[in-house]
């Protein structure tokens, strides 16, 4: 194949000997046509340095296919079928003329070529033989191929579209170029720089440097666009399943909380094991903060200690807020809920009108604890909290069916449990196809009045609230096993590329495994 250098010099000579060339399918080099996209390749470089300039030539012409060039070489279907057949009465049994032009290595003539025989009335058809009407015949379809094989065409448009139908010949596009001198011609081509470099600079050759023109018009690297998370993809989810159910997302966006509203505020005595080091991070610089109502955190002081007015005796222990003070990383998304609670609260005193709301969040949370495979230090928690008058546990138990329903988990079933701020609470635990046992998925509970009754909601207001963790429902989602593979520095990036969007209303990928095919 020739050189881009070798028909850059053609295309120059070419043009120095006869000031222009009329069209490029008649340039030569070594004896052979030039190849004409390999040409535009050299003259798309020489116009670039305005060296020539060209326009296209477009024709249309006939070109045979491989049966097409069998046929224009060894005679048309029919007429093979036809010479198969000798002359005389007797003529050939059928059976015979698939052998006699097997012979010929022509045998997959005898069926097409049969029915064209008969159409052309040069055989016919006597008891179980076949033969000649004629003595002689003329193959005008090898004729015919052979003068489109020379000229790219036929005069006959009704016999072009009959061998196209025959798929003995197809129509192709060629193009061809006229081309002409341009304002810088030349006999040489002059190396042109792409950048300014250092060297350049230093020893002032940029001054006569020629620098090549950038191409507007050329296709760039397509930019490599971002992929989700697969986190993010069933967060997103989530978040859809939530607003389609009228919830309002909480601002939780400050992972750093005062063990004010992430404990005390929830109800959580302050020598739980839960505040201790070993479970929770505390923050170095600043250590501590005061930013939260001073009547508030009274009322609270009032319930740990003896039950304040809600009618429990509280925890029976001297409750201390430089123990509150401490800031800590959120353990969980529910120090946000009781705030919500509280604003809420406010605003029915201001108003004198109680409303009731719906709240969710999707964010990290952070507990000291072993990595492994199925624990990390920072995870995602789900929370859903609905506050409203003379809620029931039925109430929470109706609507997790329904929640969990539009997961695609349609068994579920519930564990009482306890939890420091919620009481009656539940474990929730969802029927696993693949695994074939029950999985437990959420903890859910009613906030108990001891925390309630502080932030000054309505003695008939009742919360009920829920959460799960984003990432076992997504480690299930995709068939993860190790959680550090899916959050942490072991994250393969390719994964976040080829994950695919998630449907949590259907079956997908390993959750299929070991599923029933009744």
């Amino acid at each position: 194949m020739s050189t881009t250098e070798e028909l850059q010099t053609l295309i120059l000579t070419t043009l120095n000997k006869d000031n222009v060339i009329k069209d490029s399918k008649t340039l030569t080099l070594n004896g052979k046509s030039v190849d004409q996209l390999a040409l535009l390749g050299a003259l798309n470089s020489l116009k670039s340095k305005e060296m020539i300039d060209f326009t296209p030539i477009d024709r249309i012409v006939w070109t045979l296919t491989e049966e097409g060039k069998q046929v224009a070489k060894d005679g048309s279907h029919e007429a093979r079928v036809f010479a198969a057949i000798p002359s005389g009465e007797e003529g050939l049994p059928i059976a015979q003329l698939q052998v006699r032009i097997d012979r010929a290595k022509v045998g997959a003539s005898a069926k097409p070529g049969q029915g064209k025989a008969f159409k052309n009335k040069w055989i016919s058809k006597s008891g179980a033989n076949l033969i000649r009407l004629v003595d002689s015949i003329v193959d005008d379809t090898q004729r015919d191929l052979k003068e489109i094989e020379a000229s790219g065409t036929l005069k006959d448009q009704k016999v072009l579209t009959e061998l196209k139908k025959r798929t003995l010949v197809d129509k192709q596009k060629l193009t061809s170029y006229s081309v002409s001198k341009g304002p810088d011609f030349s006999l040489e081509v002059k190396k042109e720089a792409t950048d300014i470099t250092s060297d350049l600079l230093q020893s002032g050759e940029w001054k006569k440097a020629t620098f090549k023109k950038y191409n507007f018009d050329a296709a760039g690297v397509p930019p490599a666009g971002g992929h989700l998370h697969p986190l993010m993809k069933v967060r997103q989810e989530f978040r859809e399943i939530f607003f389609e159910m009228g919830f309002q997302e909480m601002p939780t966006n400050c992972f750093a909380e005062s063990s004010f509203w992430n404990f005390d505020a929830l109800f959580q005595p302050q020598q739980h094991p839960a505040r201790d080091a070993h479970d929770t991070f505390f923050l170095k610089d600043p250590a501590t903060s005061d930013r939260y109502p001073r009547d508030l955190m009274e009322k609270i002081k009032r319930t740990h200690e003896d039950g304040g007015d809600t009618g429990s005796i509280g925890y029976n222990y001297k409750w201390k807020e430089e123990e509150a003070q401490k800031l800590i990383l959120r353990t969980h998304t529910t120090a946000v809920s009781s705030y919500m609670l509280y604003k809420l609260s406010e605003e029915t005193k201001k108003t004198g009108e109680f409303r009731p709301a719906k709240y969710f969040s999707i964010d990290r949370v952070f507990r000291n604890e072993s990595v492994d495979a199925t624990h990390l230090a920072e995870f995602h928690q789900i929370e859903g909290v609905i506050c409203d008058r003379n809620l029931t546990l039925g109430d929470l138990i109706g609507f997790m069916d329904v929640f969990f329903k539009k997961m695609g988990m349609d068994k579920i079933r519930f564990k009482p449990t306890y939890n420091p701020y919620t009481e009656p609470s539940m474990e929730i635990f969802s029927y696993h196809e693949g695994l074939k046992s029950w999985v437990e998925i959420g903890n859910s509970g009613m906030f108990r009045p001891e925390m309630l009754e502080p932030l000054g909601l309505p003695s008939d207001v009742r919360v009920i609230a829920w959460g799960l963790g984003l990432e076992r429902p997504t480690m299930v989602k995709y068939g993860i096993s190790n959680i550090r593979d899916l959050l942490g520095h072991k994250v393969n990036l390719a994964m976040i590329k080829e994950y695919p969007v998630c449907r949590l209303d259907k079956k997908m990928g390993k959750e299929l495994v070991g599923l029933s095919t009744d």
